[in-house]
């Protein structure tokens, strides 16, 4: 039986990810849990995560989980999602700058930045956070877009975005007043803003790709 981790630090909305896991793979032990051992010998891991980068990164160091998290990415298939992705960037803007993982090379900013340069009407009359459905492009073929249409609409719930140094990580790009990654890709990680699990159809179907995903 394959066993996946669900990343649990005391972040983000854990049953909602863990019932449509089980979903779309209803032969696997899902197991959501906090404990090194479980994490680092399951098959497949999912982090997902909600909230303030700081409240995340003080929870990962609490548990023992930064480095956990960190090893799994180079040895297992990987989901990161909304806070999961944005966690593995370097530096966050959020809580008067926050260091984060550091897997990836880049920044996460908030939409005000961008809209303030942007400074066009559109721009001035969207909300800050996003909350809603919205657009993801695919920027390169990957697995876990098979059987979605580019363009898809998937459930966002954010205000910081994710920029990337290396644009080859971009996997799905997103407008908000700013063109920005809403998924990348590299090796056996794919991290994504959006919340597959309220995403109906689609988010569903990203969420069985990456069950059956042969790294």
């Amino acid at each position: 039986m394959e066993r996946i981790a669900i990343i649990n630090y005391n972040m983000g909305n854990l049953h909602s990810v863990g019932r449509a896991v089980q979903h779309v793979a209803p032969m696997a032990q899902i197991d959501i849990t906090s404990d090194p051992k479980l994490i680092l010998s399951a098959d497949r891991i999912v982090f997902p995560g909600q909230g303030a980068a700081r409240d995340c990164m003080g929870e990962l160091y609490r548990l023992g989980l930064a480095e956990v998290v960190l090893e799994v990415t180079k040895t297992k298939p990987f989901l990161g999602i909304c806070m999961g992705m944005q966690v593995l960037m370097q530096h966050s803007d959020e809580n008067q700058g926050i260091s984060c993982l550091g897997l990836y090379a880049g920044q996460v900013k908030h939409f005000s930045t961008a809209h303030s340069a942007s400074a066009s009407p559109d721009t001035e009359r969207l909300k800050i956070p996003q909350m809603g459905w919205n657009q993801v492009w695919q920027m390169q073929s990957h697995p876990l877009w098979r059987g979605i249409e580019d363009g898809a609409r998937f459930y966002f719930v954010h205000s910081y975005y994710v920029v990337p140094e290396n644009n080859g990580l971009q996997a799905g790009m997103t407008d908000y007043g700013v063109h920005y990654t809403s998924a990348l890709a590299a090796d056996n990680v794919f991290a994504i803003q959006c919340h597959p699990e309220k995403s109906a159809r689609d988010g569903l179907r990203l969420l069985e790709n990456f069950v059956n995903w042969s790294i």
